[in-house]
């Protein structure tokens, strides 16, 4: 079956709906209302993917939903918190409704930081951080498990998105650094529990600098709020100038979130027929 969906891959990268890649599988997709999410979704449903919008932003993620179905995609948007038991468990029910009873890929995108230096950081960041990025990537895969561990030869695959802080670690953000790092551990075991008898692969995407509210300057305002408590997102521009820059970056720049979502795309799709409990750095070449 993977070697017939590789035959079918010559000249779908160009083509619209509902052709592509990706036609007729569904995927969920989290944190897909803004950024690396939003285009991730947008490039899953140009490849012909039925996709489950999943933010914490209703409005944000309806309108991702209904850009999508105004391309002639489908699409379903669910709002909610991530970390909360019952929006895992919509989203699912979501997914298989809107597949007809099937799903094909999830991308666990979702996530912010909330950083401190190590002797400042309180347990509530801590706690947070760890359980957005990884109880509740691993609740979404451990829900949606009766609709991988199949053996109908279809396209499947789980993209857990991770950092360059999750391999390198970074200054400032040791629950970000850790959980990040943690994620990459679940990614392996997927690939080795559900590969050998079901053909499901497991990737990681590690991104380095993405143009994205993360990135940008905290002055900016971006913010998330969890439980009441407003938390400031991005980095503080003097914290930014002391930087080396993209001078260790041999692309000279930042990527954009179509770029970063692009990488997304290519370890679902069956150009990574072959690729399996790896973890893709999306950096420009820094760290080379």
């Amino acid at each position: 079956m993977a070697s017939q969906r590789l035959q079918q891959v010559q000249g779908h990268l160009s083509n619209s709906y509902p052709s592509g890649l990706l036609a007729g599988e569904t995927a969920i997709i989290t944190g897909a209302g803004q950024g690396i999410g939003a285009e991730a979704a947008l490039l899953f449903a140009k490849e012909g993917a039925n996709v489950v919008v999943a933010d914490i932003d209703a409005n944000k993620a309806q309108e991702v939903a209904d850009k999508i179905k105004a391309n002639g995609g489908k699409a379903v948007a669910v709002s909610g918190d991530i970390m909360q038991i019952d929006v895992v468990n919509q989203l699912v029910t979501a997914a298989a409704e809107l597949g007809g009873g099937k799903i094909h890929h999830i991308v666990n995108n979702a996530g912010f930081t909330w950083d401190g230096v190590i002797h400042k950081t309180t347990d509530k960041q801590w706690d947070t951080i760890m359980d957005l990025h990884t109880k509740a990537p691993f609740r979404l895969v451990k829900a949606a498990a009766p609709y991988f561990r199949v053996k109908d030869g279809e396209n499947r695959s789980i993209v857990n998105v991770s950092s360059t802080s999750g391999i390198h670690g970074n200054a400032g953000q040791a629950n970000y650094a850790t959980a990040k790092m943690g994620i990459i551990g679940l990614t392996k075991t997927i690939a080795k529990e559900w590969g050998p008898q079901f053909g499901v692969r497991a990737n990681t995407v590690a991104f380095g600098s993405v143009s994205t509210r993360l990135t940008a300057a905290k002055e900016d305002g971006a913010a998330v709020e969890i439980n009441g408590e407003k938390i400031a997102l991005g980095i503080p521009k003097a914290q930014s100038k002391a930087s080396a820059g993209f001078a260790l970056v041999p692309l000279r720049r930042s990527g954009t979130p179509y770029e970063a979502a692009a990488s997304i795309l290519a370890l679902a799709s069956p150009l990574c027929a072959y690729v399996s409990g790896h973890t893709l750095e999306v950096t420009g070449g820094a760290g080379i």
